[in-house]
Parts: structure tokens; C-alpha cells; sequence
């Protein structure tokens, strides 16, 4: 019995090596788990990302994984992989989930450069191997809030990728060229063929390959390129706050076609937290494609926020369409020499834009305006600039006086002009006044004017112009007196028709008109004067501030001004 403890299967030993043919042994174990392993490995996807900020590199990431598909090495895990871009050569990655999101389809990472310093080539060269470079994807971002740098910015990218490409080995170079070949192959046969290279359709051995048009794949970079315009929203605030007509938004499309052309590369417009068919584009151009659900890739070039250009789609006779009086033939022949020497000229930027003018002023500019891409594409969008800014700052004073949006004064300035105005207004009215009034005349309109001033309802002046444009947008000045909500202008008003029938009793009764009775006659012939409005005034003051009194006392303070009064 204690034997049978030591017995060794004779099926495992068996199973676990077996003799070949050759006589050699084989470990059956280590090959079926070699290829399991192998079968489970995940294909590995790279992509350079150049130009852009953190942010604008994060919302890339964003648009690129849709967030529901974003998930960790650990499938049991729901946290997104960390990215790493705030210095130097950023890093992330994300996996690439089927339309069931169950299966990975593939691993991507994403390698972030947002400057380029003449030290980073040194950071990419590890990255381009014979073995990564046919599963490596270039992408450029622009933004929609400086598109006056785009051309600039693309020139500086480019020229970056050629002294990193330049310095690789033999057989990575062996490498570039080929995949060029197999990209400018790709959609120009008989056959239809999709992004990724897979043909839609049966191939016959009669197909040959559409040529090449003009300004076709001359500067080819040795990887595939996709430029990426981030914040498309930002295309409708160029239109109201600038000035930007639909022409303008064409040409700008039609410069970036036509440098893009030369390289092979596509162009796509996005928008944050907008659905866009990016991924499609990103994914397909890496060669992973969905195996339940294919979402083909369709050009847009109408939608002004939504444009997409595939590539090997684009052509000199589709940019030509897009917009008249667009020279295709001398911007190509221009980006090509703006990639072979040094452009002077300072960037569009706002010091840029002094030294331009600067130089203009002093005669001193040599700019070679027509012999290349990025000079007339800045000096017309430089134009455009200062045309809007002309039209927003050159209104009419008419129209300006109509806005709402009115230049005022200082607070104390203001007040001190409006008291000095008072003043005069006041000593004007005492010398057309009775000298025999002296101070008890009737108070002129100056007068409320300046009382309603010390109670805070001073106005400006434009609200009291006689056009009335500006008043008629500002309500009624109404302020709170002893609980009673008084209107200054009903107030003014009244006192003026007051003062005006007061004035006018006098010559009524001089002069006998039939419009002024005995009564009244009489009555002013009794007082000898007008009514006094500063008893008046005393009056209501007294009754608004009194305190609680007897009965008798209220009697007697409200008879006195009856009497006075009749």
C-alpha cells in the first residue's frame, strides 16, 4: 500500500514528451502554452502625437477612446490608464474594444510632444523601429483659436519628423518606404480598398493602379500623417466676433488641403464632447478594424465644423471646386519651398505683428510675399484680422449714441459736473425771478433737480437728451420718501405746471381775462402773495416724520396751514 504513494502515471509521462521523428524529444506542455500566450497577445499600436497643450492632448485622448470604451490593463478595474504629458515626451494608453466591448481589438500608445526643442529627436528615434514603424500613425493638432499659426505650425512639425526620420537606421528607411508604397497604393486600384489596407471587393489580375495627380505624395514623410483641428465651436465665434465669412473659412480649408496633399495626410475638424468619426479614422488608418460592425469612413467637406478628408480622396480639381480665385498650383509649389529654407518673417503673434509693422514703416521689409505658402496665407488672414478690427472699432458717433453700451464718467467727476450745472441753473432762475421774492419765489425746476440730487436720484445727462434713445432703454427714476414710492419725473412735472398756474394768477387778475374768476381774484387779493410752498413743503414734511400725539395736538397742527393756506 505505501507504494502505490510513489507510482508515476504512465499517461502523464506520456503525454508530457513523446519521441519525434528525428528521435528529439518534444514538450508538448510548453508548446500548447506558447501558443496560447501567443494567440492572447494583444497587437501593439503606436501613435506620435506633435503641437497642442496638455489639455488639447487630453481632450484628444477623450475624443479618441469615447470614454465608455476606455478601460484598464485589468478588466476587473474601471479606472482610466494615467496619462503623463506635462513634461517633455508624454505618455498614455488605451485599449481598443470591439462593438460588443467584450474583445480588445488593440492596444494603443499614444506618445505626446507639445514643443519642439532641438533636444526631443533623441526622445523619438528609440521609437521608430523596423518592427513599430508599419504600427506607428503621425497626428498633428491645430486649434481653431489661432489659425492664423497653422502653416507655421505645420512647417515646424514636419521639418521636426524629417530630422528624426533622417537619423534612423538603414532598415527602418527600408522600412518607411515601403509602407509609403502601400499607402499610395491604397484606393487607387480597380478594386475597392478600405483605409486599413483589406479589400472590399473581388480582384482581378487585370487591375492596375491609378497614377499619381499633381501634388500627389511629393513630400512624403515615411509614415502615415492626420491633421487634427481641435475646437471647431470655435469657428462660430470667429464669425460674429471678427467678421469671418463663409469664404474665408473655405480658403483657410483650402491652404490646409492643398499643403496636406503633398504629404498623403488627412484632415479632420472636431469638437469637444461631439461624436466625430475620428476613432474610425485613427483606428483605420492603424489597421484595427472592428470584426462585427465596419463603420466606413465618408468624406465631408460641406459642413464647415465637421469637415473630413480621407486619404487618397483629396485632389487638385476638388480644391479648385470648393471656392474660385484659389491658385492650387503656386500654394504647393510654395509650401514646397517653405519646407526647403528659412522663412524670416516673424510669426503672427502679437509681437510678431510689431516688428512686422515696424519694418513696413521703415521701408525695411524683404519678405519674399509670393514665393511661398505661409507668407500669403499670413498676410491675408493678417488682413482679415485688421479689417474686423477696423469695422468693430470705426463706427459712426450717430450709430455709437444709439447702443447700449454707453462711455460714462467717473463717479465724482460726474457729480462735480452736475453740481456745478445746478449752480448755474439756480442763479439763472433768481435773476429772472421777482427781486421782491428774493429766496421765498417759487422754486424753479433746478431746484427739484438738486433736491432730488441730495436724495440720490441724480441722473445722467443722456437720459435727458432730447433724441430720448438712451431713456427709452433705462425705466423711470422712482425713489422711496418716508415709505412712499415717488416717481422724480411725475414730481418735476407737477411742480412745473404748478409753478406756471401760480405765475400766471397774477397777470390773470391784472388783466381781467375771463379765464381767471372773482374768487380767485379776491382770494389772491386777501394774502397778498402766491401760495407758499415752502409752508407747504414744511407741512408734509411735519406730517410724514411726526411722532404719535393726543388727538387735540393733531387738530391744531393740521388747522393752522388750512388758515394760512385759505
Amino acid at each position: 500500500m505505501t507504494a502505490n504513494g510513489n507510482r508515476a502515471s504512465t499517461y502523464t509521462a506520456a503525454s508530457g514528451a513523446s519521441d519525434g521523428r528525428n528521435g528529439e524529444r518534444k514538450d508538448l506542455w510548453s508548446s500548447l502554452l506558447d501558443s496560447v500566450a501567443s494567440g492572447k497577445r494583444l497587437p501593439e499600436k503606436n501613435i506620435i502625437v506633435l503641437g497642442g497643450s496638455s489639455e488639447s492632448q487630453r481632450d484628444f485622448l477623450e475624443s479618441l477612446s469615447n470614454g465608455s470604451e476606455k478601460r484598464s490593463l485589468d478588466r476587473q478595474s474601471s479606472r482610466a490608464p494615467p496619462v503623463a504629458n506635462s513634461f517633455a515626451l508624454g505618455y498614455t494608453y488605451y485599449d481598443v474594444l470591439d462593438a460588443d466591448h467584450e474583445d480588445i481589438l488593440a492596444r494603443i500608445s499614444l506618445y505626446m510632444l507639445s514643443n519642439p526643442s532641438e533636444a526631443f529627436p533623441a526622445l523619438l528615434e528609440p521609437l521608430l523601429t523596423p518592427e513599430s514603424i508599419p504600427n506607428t500613425l503621425l497626428v498633428i493638432l491645430l486649434d481653431w483659436s489661432t489659425p492664423h499659426l497653422w502653416m507655421r505650425q505645420l512647417r515646424k512639425w514636419i521639418l521636426f519628423m524629417r530630422n528624426v526620420l533622417e537619423k534612423t537606421s538603414r532598415e527602418s528607411q527600408a522600412v518607411m518606404e515601403e509602407v509609403m508604397v502601400s499607402w499610395r497604393d491604397r484606393g487607387r486600384g480597380g478594386s475597392s480598398v478600405n483605409l486599413d489596407g483589406t479589400a472590399t471587393g473581388a480582384t482581378g489580375e487585370d487591375d492596375v493602379s491609378l497614377p499619381l495627380g499633381p501634388g500627389e505624395w511629393e513630400e512624403a514623410l515615411g509614415l502615415p500623417l492626420c491633421v487634427v483641428c481641435q475646437r471647431a465651436e470655435k469657428i462660430e465665434l470667429l464669425e460674429k466676433s471678427q467678421g469671418w465669412k463663409e469664404g474665408d473659412f473655405d480658403q483657410v480649408l483650402q491652404y490646409l488641403r492643398t499643403t496636406l496633399l503633398r504629404h498623403g495626410a488627412s484632415l479632420i475638424y472636431t469638437t469637444p464632447n461631439v461624436p466625430s468619426p475620428l476613432p474610425s479614422l485613427v483606428h483605420s488608418s492603424l489597421g484595427v478594424t472592428s470584426l462585427l460592425k465596419r463603420q466606413p469612413l465618408k468624406h465631408n467637406v460641406i459642413d464647415r465644423d465637421k469637415i473630413l478628408v480621407p486619404p487618397n480622396w483629396d485632389s487638385w480639381g476638388k480644391i479648385r471646386v470648393l471656392r474660385d480665385g484659389f491658385d492650387v498650383e503656386a500654394t504647393s509649389i510654395g509650401w514646397s519651398r517653405d519646407l526647403q529654407s528659412e522663412f524670416t518673417d516673424p510669426a503672427m503673434t502679437t509681437e510678431g505683428l510689431n516688428v512686422l509693422a515696424k519694418a513696413k514703416a521703415d521701408g525695411s521689409y524683404q519678405g519674399e510675399t509670393w514665393s511661398s505658402a505661409i507668407a500669403p496665407y499670413e498676410d491675408w488672414i493678417r488682413d482679415l484680422t485688421t479689417a474686423s478690427e477696423a469695422l468693430a472699432l470705426g463706427a459712426d458717433d450717430a450709430d455709437s449714441a444709439s447702443r447700449l453700451e454707453v462711455q460714462s464718467d467717473e463717479a465724482q467727476d460726474f457729480l462735480s459736473s452736475s453740481l456745478a450745472a445746478l449752480d448755474a441753473y439756480k442763479v439763472k432762475a433768481e435773476q429772472k425771478s421777482d427781486p421782491t421774492k428774493g429766496a421765498r419765489s417759487a422754486t424753479p425746476p433746478s431746484s427739484s433737480s438738486s433736491a432730488a440730487l441730495d436724495h440720490g436720484t441724480a441722473r445722467h445727462p443722456l437720459t435727458t437728451a432730447s433724441d430720448g434713445k438712451v431713456s427709452d432703454h433705462i425705466g423711470p427714476v422712482q425713489f422711496n420718501m418716508g415709505g412712499i414710492q415717488v416717481d422724480a419725473d411725475d414730481m418735476v412735472q407737477r411742480l412745473k405746471d404748478r409753478q406756471a398756474y401760480t405765475a400766471a394768477i397774477p397777470d390773470r387778475a391784472a388783466s381781467g381775462s375771463p379765464g381767471a374768476g372773482a374768487g380767485a381774484g379776491d382770494g389772491a387779493a386777501e394774502s397778498g402773495d402766491v401760495i407758499d410752498t415752502e409752508n407747504l413743503q414744511a407741512f408734509f414734511s411735519g406730517l410724514m416724520n411726526r411722532k404719535t400725539a393726543g388727538a387735540g395736538g393733531a387738530a391744531g397742527s393740521v388747522g393752522t396751514p388750512r388758515a394760512s393756506a385759505s
